[in-house]
This record gives structure tokens, C-alpha cells and sequence, in this order.
């Protein structure tokens, strides 16, 4: 039975972070292998030019969608906060306007991809041979895209609510109906890429209507319609926290774009695909490490809402801690068994023999990751919006787009490879000065 959300000031802080940690970890897993489980199929049954062409839509329409899940997270710091403070009716006002948002800004985004798609396509990467898949998986993933923006935002503010079960059990759902929709309509009937596509649809459409349902049956959060009229002060505090995320996920695509035109540039379909997988991977194998992180948010945003910082300050030690050390395990499966990994995705045997190396190189400095992305995460908790933006663009707005552009030009296409590892080691120095200056001033005890 799901317990209020005042647990996360009285609860042992480890309690917690397992508590919300594994639904976290768990949702993120299955959301990763809803689209590790296309790249799969497609790969196997279509062929490696398919991987392609997934690594080239998915982050367009991830992007849109993320939308949602930068009004969930920012919205949600803002709702966590107000409920330490016990300020219901604020929590209500932003929940009403986290919905109007997401659903106002996504549907405006979707408008625009049906009328520019075919030279969004081509900016992102749709190069070649590419486009030709691209626009067959594009249209139908767009189409849905509304529905994964209601389940990213919603799902953080289940989290934010202390009931993140039902958040693992929404992405759990969506992504055994991806796995059965796939092999119906790719193996069974036949239907290609396009299959792929209504099958990833259909099943953003199931996860949005268990949310629905959450909310309508199970939230503490039951908004009147008087909460959904226009508050300026509060939209300014909830898009002034998503744009942290927003901001990411739009330094993430404009990575997404340089590394598919310099990899095109460098090595042409078949270095497309080669990032198609190992991307598929930093999704899938770090979900344990993201999912401490979610589930340390609503911890350190409540226990900062209420001014308990002896808490907070544990609660960041303990999440660094557990993340840490699963960085550690994930690192050694990738360093032992990356070309049984790689195998998993296609037949194409150039494509096996290339990706192994480079997946290594990738991977290399995530064992120390955590500091990074707990230190971020804490900004955002704490309503700090400019260091949780500066900390967050750090990895791939500071460094890692600047060495994917320099280091290419002296060292071919290794040079994309290493300025992953170089880009995790200078964004988590970056982010320890900042965190250790804030714990010794901010949360001193």
C-alpha cells in the first residue's frame, strides 16, 4: 500500500533511496527496452540500415517528447517543495499547470514535424540511403508523441507523490506491449519498419492510459478547475526549473545532429550504425545509475522544501554512494562482454566487429559518473535553476560537443569515441567543485 508523501521526512534516508530508487530503475528500464527491443528487431529482421534510421527519428522525437519530462522534473521540484512546505494548494496550482503545459507544448511541436519533417529528418542525420527508412518509422512515432509527453511528466510526478511503483508499472506495461506489438507486426505480418513504429506508438498509448488512470483514481493530487486558470508566478517557477531539462535534452539533440553528420562524414551508414547501438546502450545500461537519481529527487527537493539539511546532505552521500558502485559493476559487463552485446542487435558482421572497441572507449569513465549526475540533480531538487542548468549542459554542451568537433580532425573517427570518456572526467570535476562548495556552505551542518 502506497504511503504519503511525508514519509520522505521521516524515513531512514537508504530506506528511501531503495524505496524509490528500484520502481525508478525499473521504469527506466523498461522504457529503455522499448526502444532497445526496436533496435533489436529492426536490426535482426529489417537490417542494420534500419538501426540507422532509428538512431536518427528516435532522438527527434525524444526531444518533443521530453518536453513532458522536463515540465514533469522542474514542475515536480516545484511540487515537492511545496509539499515539505505543506502547501497543498500550490502543489495543486502546479500539477494543473504542469497538464495545460505539456499538452499546449508538445501538440505545438508535433504541428511542426508534420509540416518540416522531411528537412528535420535530414538535419538530424537522414543522410544517404538513411532517409528512406527515416520517414517510414518518422510519421507514426510523431503522431504519439503527445501521449509519451503526458507518461514522462506524469511519471515524475507520481515519483514526486512517494508512489513511484506506479510509475514502474506504467513503463512496465508500455514495454511488454512494444515487445508483443513488435514481433506481430515486424515478424508476423510482415510490416517492416513501419511495424516497428506503430508498435513503439501503441504502446506510449498504453502507458498514458494507465497514468491517466493513476490520476484520476489513485493521486493525492486532485486539482479543482479553478487550479487550472492561469498562475504567471508559478509557470514562471515550473518552466524556469524544465528549462534545466529542456535545455539538456535540446544539447543532447544538437549533439544527436553532430554526431551523425560527422560519423556519416567519417565512415557512412556504417558508422551511423555503430553509434545506433552503442546509443541504445548508454539508454539501457546506466538505468540503475539514472534510477538512484530520480529516486533521490523527490528525497533532496521535500527534505530541502522542509529546511532539513542534515538529510539532504545524507541524502546525497548515500545516492553517490549506491550510484557509484553500480557505475562500477555496469562498467566491467560492457569491458568483459561488449562483442556478445553487440551481437545481440545484428548479423551484420562489420558492424560486430567495429562496435566492441568503440562501446568500450564509450563506457570508459562511467564508474565515476555518479558524481555528475547526482550533483545536477540536486541543484534542480534545491530550486537552484542556473547551476542545475550550467552542471547539466556541463558533459555534453561544455565538452563533449567542442571534442567531437576538434578531436575527429587529428584522430578519425577514434577521436568521436574518446571525447566521451574526456567529456564524464572534466563534467564530473566540474561538478564535484560545485557540490562540495555548496555542502560545506548551504548544508553545513
Amino acid at each position: 500500500m502506497a504511503v504519503s508523501s511525508t514519509d520522505l521526512a521521516k524515513k531512514d534516508i537508504k530506506s528511501l533511496l531503495i524505496k524509490q530508487s528500484i520502481p525508478s530503475s525499473v521504469g527506466i528500464l523498461f522504457m529503455s527496452v522499448n526502444i532497445l527491443i526496436d533496435t533489436i528487431f529492426v536490426g535482426r529482421w529489417i537490417g542494420s540500415l534500419a538501426i540507422a534510421a532509428l538512431s536518427v527519428v528516435m532522438p527527434i522525437t525524444f526531444f518533443i517528447s521530453s518536453l513532458g519530462m522536463a515540465i514533469g522534473i522542474g514542475g515536480s521540484s516545484v511540487l515537492s517543495r511545496a509539499l515539505g512546505a505543506g502547501d497543498k494548494e500550490k502543489a495543486y496550482i502546479t500539477f494543473a499547470h504542469q497538464l495545460m503545459m505539456t499538452f499546449i507544448i508538445s501538440s505545438a511541436f508535433v504541428v511542426a514535424g508534420i509540416f518540416w519533417g522531411d528537412e528535420i529528418l535530414y538535419i538530424f542525420g537522414a543522410n544517404g540511403e538513411i532517409m528512406a527508412p527515416a520517414k517510414a518509422f518518422f510519421m507514426p512515432i510523431l503522431l504519439s508523441v503527445p501521449f509519451q509527453a503526458f507518461c514522462m511528466m506524469g511519471n515524475n510526478v507520481i515519483r514526486a507523490e512517494d508512489k513511484s511503483k506506479h510509475s514502474m508499472n506504467s513503463m512496465i506495461i508500455s514495454a511488454i506491449a512494444n515487445v508483443v506489438l513488435d514481433i506481430l507486426f515486424i515478424k508476423v505480418f510482415g510490416w517492416g519498419i513501419m511495424g516497428a513504429a506503430l508498435a513503439t506508438a501503441s504502446s506510449f498509448f498504453l502507458c498514458f492510459a494507465y497514468i491517466a488512470w493513476f490520476f484520476l483514481f489513485k493521486s493525492e493530487l486532485k486539482p479543482k478547475l479553478h487550479h487550472f486558470a492561469f498562475h504567471k508566478k508559478i509557470s514562471v517557477e515550473i518552466l524556469s526549473m524544465s528549462f534545466v531539462t529542456f535545455a539538456r535534452q535540446g544539447v543532447i539533440s544538437l549533439l544527436t545532429v553532430i554526431l551523425n553528420h560527422t560519423l556519416f562524414a567519417q565512415g557512412g551508414e556504417h558508422a551511423v550504425t555503430v553509434y545506433g547501438i552503442i546509443s541504445r546502450m548508454l539508454m539501457f545500461a546506466l538505468f540503475p545509475v539514472l534510477g538512484i537519481t530520480q529516486g533521490f529527487l523527490p528525497i533532496a527537493g521535500y527534505n530541502y522544501g522542509a529546511e532539513n539539511y542534515s538529510r539532504v546532505r545524507e541524502s546525497i552521500n548515500k545516492a553517490i554512494l549506491y550510484a557509484g558502485a553500480l557505475a562500477i559493476i555496469i562498467f566491467i559487463v560492457i569491458l568483459i562482454f561488449a562483442q556478445p552485446i553487440v551481437a545481440v542487435f545484428t548479423k551484420d558482421a562489420a558492424v560486430i566487429k567495429d562496435t566492441p572497441g568503440a562501446l568500450r572507449w564509450v563506457f570508459a569513465a562511467s564508474p565515476i559518473i555518479a558524481v555528475q549526475l547526482i550533483g545536477a540533480a540536486y541543484f534542480q531538487a534545491a530550486g537552484k535553476p542556473i547551476k542545475a542548468l550550467m552542471l547539466t549542459l556541463s558533459k555534453q554542451g561544455f565538452f563533449l560537443i567542442p571534442l567531437v568537433l576538434l578531436l575527429p580532425q587529428f584522430l578519425g573517427i577514434f577521436g568521436v569515441w574518446i571525447a566521451f570518456p574526456i567529456a564524464d572526467v572534466l563534467s564530473t570535476i566540474v561538478t564535484g567543485i560545485f557540490l562540495r562548495k555548496e555542502m560545506a556552505t548551504q548544508l553545513k551542518e
